[in-house]
């Protein structure tokens, strides 16, 4: 900082805390054990912990107790800003994995959770992340490092008023924070409404104008212009093609692209990690390929269901054989239709029944052959297609609002870290005691207690 508040002061870090406290206690006394899957990532959520006998937890794990400060200090655990107060362990006192460190407050004066504060600011993050050291996928925050931080100190009652302001600020983002996140599921509920909406005819129900509506088998109604027939009876239904013997897929780009089932999402084919077969291959499944509009559905795997149309930068790929396609239309058959009907809530529930039923977990071509689907004249198929993909469309745009948001949240939290540590976020009180006072007297409380008498075990 360039400039202090007023009564602020600069301090290392094992000025304001002491770096992995010592301590023992009797081995029967109840304790709390956190391993780092307890540890929380946000400021305000709790500590989460296990019970054990300290005997139990006492060596080979990380001791802390109540008031103290943990945070990791292994990849990726330190960047993802695993931290916490300690509070509310059982007897006020714990242990945890050895790859955290902790600081207990030097003083009852120095409060625990603006050094908590310290310890989530980007700034320390940051700085940290760029001193660690050993071995690529296991490096580490040296102790050195966290010992000799320079951090801004402000006075003890003014550490009061920052950890209550942040408290009461970073409840609201938490907040925010909860009512974004629950949005990804509403929308997913929205395109599943949507599709309902238009395969049952309701979507297009002002289009079509006055129409009455007979029930189905399908435990929906539709309308009465509408018919219903079977995915083999509107086009032919093929699969995929295993890879040869002793062939292997390439990042090389040989001109002769080859869809794996994990790019087969969100209704389309994905870009992302694009692989392709050699020449030779090519000869020999040159038949199992797909063309701009077939329709694609998963037959095995964890995705298994997921259909979608085939766009036209993949004509002439070839399709894996954990899909099928559905191609070779033989009545007017709008691809966008078949798909929304194929993603439908309707459908995907009689395909999981089809999955329970079988000998194995997979949908055989023969059972996709046999699948419902309402039939509107193609007219209304285009309507419909047309229709989802406008609401689909300003789905995906509060979708990437949400994404950004999600994103202006943490900077948000950061944010409000800074001006904490800037001193902005309370008035300062010129009846405060300065930071240096405070700061001489711990030093003057420590120097007054004998070295030996300092590394003695503390007991209950």
């Amino acid at each position: 900082m360039s400039k202090l508040p007023s009564g602020w002061e600069i301090a290392r870090l094992d000025e304001l805390a002491a770096l992995n406290p010592k301590q023992n206690f009797d081995d029967e006394l109840t304790a709390g054990f956190v391993p780092m899957s307890h540890a929380p990532t946000n400021f305000l959520n709790k500590l989460r912990f296990d019970e054990r006998n300290w005997g139990a937890i006492k060596k080979n794990y990380t001791n802390f107790k109540d008031g103290d400060v943990i945070f990791a200090k292994v990849t990726p655990c330190f960047e993802n800003g695993k931290a916490a107060l300690v509070e509310g362990l059982p007897n006020g006192v714990g242990a945890g994995s050895s790859e955290f460190f902790v600081l207990r407050p030097s003083s009852l004066e120095v409060s625990a959770k603006y050094i908590l504060a310290l310890i989530k600011s980007h700034g320390f993050m940051s700085e940290g992340a760029d001193n660690m050291t050993g071995a690529v996928g296991l490096r580490r925050v040296p102790k050195k490092f966290v010992e000799n931080y320079v951090v801004p100190v402000p006075p003890a009652a003014e550490q009061t008023r920052i950890a209550h302001k942040l408290d009461e600020l970073l409840a609201q983002v938490d907040t925010l924070k909860a009512r974004i996140e629950a949005i990804p599921a509403l929308l997913k509920r929205l395109r599943q409404s949507i599709l309902a909406a238009a395969v049952s005819g309701r979507l297009t129900e002002e289009w079509r104008q006055d129409d009455e509506y007979i029930d189905t088998d399908l435990q929906f109604q539709i309308p009465i212009s509408w018919k219903i027939s079977t995915v083999g009876n509107l086009a032919e239904v093929k699969g995929g093609k295993r890879l040869p013997k002793g062939e292997v897929l390439t990042s090389e780009d040989t001109g002769y692209a080859y869809i794996r089932a994990g790019q087969l999402k969100d209704g389309t084919v994905s870009k992302s990690g694009q692989l392709f077969v050699s020449s030779h291959a090519k000869s020999q499944i040159s038949r199992y390929i797909v063309k701009s509009g077939d329709v694609y559905i998963t037959i095995v795997g964890a995705c298994i269901g997921d259909a979608g149309v085939i766009p036209d930068r993949c004509n002439d790929f070839n399709l894996t054989e954990n899909a099928a396609k559905i191609c070779d239309f033989k009545v007017p058959l709008s691809s966008n239709y078949l798909a929304a009907w194929l993603r439908s809530q309707h459908l995907q529930q009689l395909i999981q029944y089809e999955i329970k039923s079988g000998a194995q977990g997979k949908l055989a071509l023969k059972r996709i052959k046999e699948l419902p689907v309402p039939y509107p004249p193609i007219e209304e198929q285009t309507e419909i297609a047309r229709c989802i993909e406008q609401f689909f469309a300003f789905a995906d745009q509060l979708e990437a609002k949400v994404s950004s948001a999600k994103s202006g949240i943490h900077q948000l939290t950061q944010s409000i870290l800074a001006k904490a540590l800037r001193g902005e976020l309370v008035p300062q009180d010129s009846n405060d005691e300065p930071a240096s006072v405070m700061l001489k007297r711990i030093k003057a409380q420590s120097n007054a207690v004998p070295k030996a008498k300092r590394e003695k075990k503390a007991s209950v």
